[in-house]
């Protein structure tokens, strides 16, 4: 009887360590960045670039897991400004937001991304925009308001402390940062998402104990 109850603690034992992210799994900041979340929540940001392949394989499996997740997760994603490109691609993220039109948009925008189509400056992401309920004008100003490019400073400053140069990454709380640049043990996306469970099990824990 003894050494069943063993064998049964022992397993359980297994079990707790197999759903713990271990430190090789993801770095931890040691100034965390203020991601202003709610008492109580927690936050998960997504970091992707619309012409990366890999952030676009992705898209469907992150949009899926964002959907099951409890009250207490704040999901959001976060254009990466790393380069030219990136930033014309990041702006048109915000502005999409700002126009209110992000929800119709994400997915036809990342398409045509992937697909070469030329969605490289203004003046063509604006025509695009125009065909999801703004005109065109409108699609402009917001390309080039302050408020965008506000956003965009705030998301430069956040991947430069993150030390982020890569993309698809996923950041808990501003704190944890998960990637397959090397840096970590994690080497796809779909892995990611498992430490980034892991991850959101033992912040759970943590509050519930109140360590």
């Amino acid at each position: 009887m003894i050494k069943k109850l063993m064998t049964l603690i022992c397993g359980v034992g297994l079990a707790f360590m197999a759903l713990t992210a271990q430190a090789s799994d993801y770095k931890t900041l040691d100034t965390p960045v203020d991601v202003q979340v709610p008492a109580g929540k927690i936050k998960v940001e997504e970091i992707f670039w619309y012409g990366c392949p890999h952030c676009y394989e992705f898209e469907p499996t992150f949009t899926k897991w964002a959907a099951e997740q409890k009250d207490d997760i704040v999901v959001d994603r976060m254009p990466a400004p790393l380069g030219r490109l990136w930033a014309t691609h990041a702006r048109a993220y915000y502005a999409a937001k700002a126009l209110g039109i992000y929800d119709k948009v994400h997915e036809p925008f990342f398409n045509a991304v992937q697909q070469r189509q030329p969605l490289n400056d203004d003046e063509h992401i604006a025509e695009f925009f125009s065909h999801y309920g703004v005109s065109k004008d409108d699609a402009l100003k917001a390309l080039q308001s302050f408020g965008v490019k506000s956003q965009i400073n705030i998301a430069s400053s956040a991947l430069r402390s993150y030390g982020l140069m890569g993309v698809p990454a996923i950041v808990i709380n501003g704190k944890y940062v998960i990637n397959m640049d090397g840096s970590t043990s994690v080497t796809t996306p779909e892995g990611m998402l498992t430490v980034a469970d892991q991850l959101i099990d033992q912040l759970r824990r943590e509050a519930h104990t109140g360590k």
